[in-house]
C-alpha cells in the first residue's frame, strides 16, 4: 500500500497518534461500526443487501457508473463501506489513477484493507470527514456512500463543505443515501421505527434536500438527482 501523504493520520501502526472517535459515533453507532464485533457481524454481503431491501448492488453500481468504467485522476472516498463497493472501485482505477479512502475509525480501515490486495494506487487513511487535512481542489471526484444520514446536522454540514472544498473545479461529488419515500411507500412505517431507534439523524434527509446543508457560496454549478425503490434512496451528482 502506498505511503499516506494526503492526510496527517493513517492506519494504526503509523507514527501518527490515532484521532479520537467522535462522541456521536460512540453513543449512536457503537453497535454498527465502533465495537470490535461490529465488523464481524455486518461485513456480510447478504446482510448489507438485506438492510437495503435488496438494493445494495443497484446503488453500488449507480455510484460506480458515475465514476466511469475506467476511473481516472484522484478519487476520494469519504468513509469505509461494508460490502464490495471499494474493491470494485479499485478494479476500475486507471493505471495512473489513485484512490484515497478516509475514515475516522481504525477498525473500519483495517477491515477494508483485509478486503483488498496491496495496491500502490490506494491509500487508506484515518481522518475526520468534517475537517479533512487535504489542500483545496486536489481531487477529481469525491464519493460519499450512505454516510450523511449517520451524521448530526453540524457534522453533516461540515462534511459536505469539505467535500466541495477538496474537489477540483469541474469535478464531481457523488452522494448515495436515503431519501424521503413516496407517501404511501409500504416500508415507510418500518423505516420510521428503524430511524427512531437506530439512525436518528437519518430523518434529516427525509425533511431536507441534501443541498440545503450546503452554504450558498458552495452550491454546485450543476447537479442531478435520481431516486430508487419508491424514492427511499437517492443519488446526487454535484458538479463544482
Amino acid at each position: 500500500m502506498s505511503t499516506p501523504t494526503t492526510f496527517e493520520a493513517a492506519l494504526p501502526g503509523s507514527k501518527h497518534a490515532p484521532l479520537p472517535v467522535p462522541r456521536y459515533l460512540e453513543q449512536v453507532y457503537w453497535w454498527a461500526y465502533v465495537h470490535p464485533k461490529a465488523v464481524h457481524v455486518f461485513e456480510r454481503e447478504w446482510l448489507v443487501n438485506l438492510i437495503l431491501f435488496g438494493n445494495y448492488g443497484r446503488l453500488r453500481d449507480a455510484a460506480l457508473a458515475d465514476l466511469g468504467e475506467e476511473i481516472r485522476g484522484r478519487t476520494l472516498q469519504i468513509a469505509c463501506v461494508y460490502g464490495n463497493l471499494t474493491p470494485k472501485l479499485r478494479e476500475r482505477l486507471a493505471p495512473d489513477a489513485s484512490l484515497d479512502v478516509v475514515d475516522i475509525l481504525p477498525i473500519q480501515l483495517k477491515n477494508l484493507a483485509a478486503k483488498m490486495p496491496p495496491d500502490e494506487r490506494v491509500a487508506l487513511l484515518q481522518g475526520d470527514s468534517s475537517s479533512l487535512a487535504a489542500p483545496d481542489a486536489c481531487y477529481d471526484q469525491v464519493l460519499l456512500f450512505f454516510l450523511l444520514h449517520e451524521q448530526p446536522d453540524n457534522v453533516r454540514r461540515r462534511t459536505l463543505k469539505e467535500a466541495m472544498r477538496v474537489v477540483k473545479p469541474g469535478g464531481r461529488v457523488i452522494i448515495v443515501d436515503y431519501h424521503n419515500p413516496v407517501p404511501r411507500h409500504p416500508l415507510k412505517w418500518l423505516m420510521r421505527r428503524v430511524f427512531r431507534y437506530l439512525e436518528p439523524y437519518a430523518f434529516d434527509l427525509w425533511e431536507n434536500e441534501v443541498l440545503d446543508f450546503l452554504p450558498a457560496r458552495l452550491q454546485p454549478a450543476s447537479w442531478t438527482k435520481q431516486t430508487w425503490f419508491g424514492g427511499l434512496y437517492q443519488k446526487l451528482v454535484l458538479t463544482k
